[in-house]
């Protein structure tokens, strides 16, 4: 039984930072990505970051790279995603989630292929 719960999310400004993590409980076999992902109010949702769980490489969405960090900690079992400068198109629900599928430097597996998902966790960035 495997459960992620986020938590972090809350109201920022613009040009602030937010610090989101995921806690991952119970043993996930064969997991080689952690990512994060994000949807705003009637638009898809899009994977920002992910990191190889073997590797700790680390992918970035161009629209958040500079800006965002993600972060594993193997032994806490805690996946985080530092944000700084926000910027208001940044508002979303993140979502931290599992894959069997490794991710590196310029690959983020596709949604579909990640297993296991959190609940999601709003992030609301005013002007």
């Amino acid at each position: 039984q495997v459960q992620l719960v986020e938590s972090g999310g809350g109201l920022g400004q613009a040009g602030g930072s937010l610090r989101l993590s995921c806690t991952v409980s119970g043993y996930i076999y064969s997991t080689y990505c952690m990512g994060w992902f994000r949807q705003a109010p009637g638009k898809e949702r899009e994977g920002v970051a992910g990191i190889n769980t073997d590797s700790a490489q680390t992918y970035y969405a161009d629209s958040v790279k500079g800006r965002f960090t993600i972060s594993q900690d193997n032994a806490k079992k805690t996946v985080a995603l530092q944000m700084n400068s926000l910027k208001p198109e940044d508002t979303a629900i993140y979502f931290c989630a599992a894959s069997t599928v490794p991710c590196g430097t310029y690959y983020l597996p596709p949604e579909g292929r990640f297993g296991d998902w959190g609940l999601g966790t709003q992030v609301t960035v005013s002007s």
